[in-house]
């Protein structure tokens, strides 16, 4: 059984891959985080929250081929919500904290952890055993 979007399947396979890659990364953000803020609960809230919108970001940024204006619209506007909703719920960040290199850093170090590794094998992938298309393509 797929359903099918402009000549595109989505199978169990591609769903289940989908499961895996997001259990992978929400662990990643969500351990890294504690590991690395084991301070006060609105460190780790700000941690992982920014860190899963970047990790988001990234991943939709590297899976598309071909660029369009509105995508890169979307990607911004985006990242223009999430700074808003910074200000806006003002309870849950310490404004002074995310000003700091510390969260800067450690923010960097989990969202890489979290996406580097799958574009890894996402490009060994490609590289060794390409798509059909990517064949007739050459």
């Amino acid at each position: 059984m797929s359903l099918s979007l402009q000549s595109r399947s989505l199978s169990f396979k591609t769903f289940f891959m989908w499961i895996l890659i997001s259990i992978y990364q929400g662990g990643v953000i969500m351990y890294g985080a504690l590991l690395l803020f084991d301070e006060e609960f609105i460190h780790i809230v700000a941690i992982t929250f920014t860190s899963l919108i970047l990790t988001e970001l990234l991943m939709v940024a590297l899976t598309i081929r071909t660029w369009h204006k509105l995508m890169i619209l979307a990607e911004l506007a985006s990242l223009g919500i999430y700074i808003a909703s910074l200000a806006v719920l003002r309870e849950y960040f310490d404004a002074s904290f995310l000003k700091t290199w510390a969260f800067v850093w450690r923010v960097v170090v989990i969202t890489l952890v979290s996406c580097l590794p799958l574009y890894i094998l996402k490009y060994l992938r490609r590289k060794y055993a390409p798509p059909s298309y990517s064949k007739l393509q050459k």
